[in-house]
């Protein structure tokens, strides 16, 4: 629809709304609510102060949306529509391709997973953008410094309280893990295996991931991540320096649907886009049935 929606919650209604973009119409224009336009918007997070920023990923461009008395007012924060690259700059001089997830940290940095490019961007608040993983045009798998390290078309992407970044690295079926030492940004592999798909629960590279689009952190440092082509959601727990894997919901394989349900006997079809509340609410974009999914403590997936 080339739109962002929001839901909010009216008794045990949720009430939807297009708060920018206009269905229907693609375009890149900046401008107030339904005078805006997206093109494919394909990641979204929201900051502390309830500024949303969407990586518009068919201009090739991070948004942000900022609240201004009823209305939603969209700018360009930095890319240029139209026009995809991989240069690093500040504002419109960046370019991006195919950028697919963004999150931001509690000091308003950006972090982008550039998806055509196969690295993660940074985009500081004065929209200087950087390049702090992987190496454009390059794909692989290798963990490593910087423009050593090697994503393949990585999809998802958020960052904890402490500032580390973790990747859907989709292409490779593995989750990573950015940390900065010093001035550096290391990559590490923390679940999955390279070259490898499947839906093993395990710890670390036994666990399996088939086309994994995205992941959401918890304040307490555990991971959810929309396992897409197994239409799971799984879970991975830190355990001392390890990374238990383990499904939360749905169930793998060709069990594709769209039903309510406890852990397993819920179904969904394609999911990505996970998000998390402050009661530890889950909430899931659930691609193919075109619907939003929460998922409670107990495990009971609804509609």
């Amino acid at each position: 629809n080339h739109t962002i929606r929001q839901i909010s919650p009216v008794g045990t209604n949720w009430m939807v709304t297009t708060i920018a973009g206009l269905a229907g119409h693609p375009g890149s224009a900046n401008g107030m609510n339904s005078a805006a336009r997206f093109n494919y918007p394909a990641g979204l997070r929201v900051d502390s102060t309830g500024n949303a920023f969407v990586a518009d990923a068919g201009n090739n461009t991070i948004r942000k949306l900022v609240h201004v008395g009823t209305n939603w007012v969209v700018t360009t924060v930095a890319g240029l529509a139209g026009v995809s690259g991989s240069t690093d700059g500040t504002g419109s001089a960046a370019r991006f391709n195919y950028p697919a997830g963004v999150a931001v940290d509690h000091t308003g940095n950006l972090y982008v997973a550039d998806n055509g490019n196969s690295t993660i961007r940074m985009i500081t608040p004065a929209g200087v953008v950087t390049t702090i993983a992987g190496q454009a045009g390059v794909t692989g798998s290798a963990d490593g410094t910087g423009s050593g390290a090697q994503f393949n078309t990585p999809f998802g992407v958020d960052v904890d309280s402490a500032g580390n970044i973790y990747v859907a690295d989709s292409g490779n079926n593995t989750i990573r893990e950015v940390t900065l030492v010093g001035s550096d940004w290391v990559v590490t592999t923390i679940a999955g295996l390279a070259g490898s798909f499947g839906s093993a629960d395990g710890t670390n590279s036994a666990a399996q991931f088939y086309y994994s689009l995205d992941v959401a952190v918890t304040s307490a440092g555990t991971l959810y991540v929309a396992d897409t082509d197994n239409s799971t959601i799984r879970q991975m727990t830190p355990v001392g320096t390890d990374w238990v894997v383990s499904t939360l919901a749905g169930f793998a394989t060709d069990f594709v649907g769209s039903a309510d349900g406890t852990g397993s006997a819920a179904r969904f079809y394609a999911p990505f886009g996970p998000a998390l509340d402050s009661a530890g609410n889950l909430y899931v974009t659930d691609f193919y049935n075109d619907t939003i999914q929460i998922g409670r403590a107990s495990c009971r997936v609804r509609v």
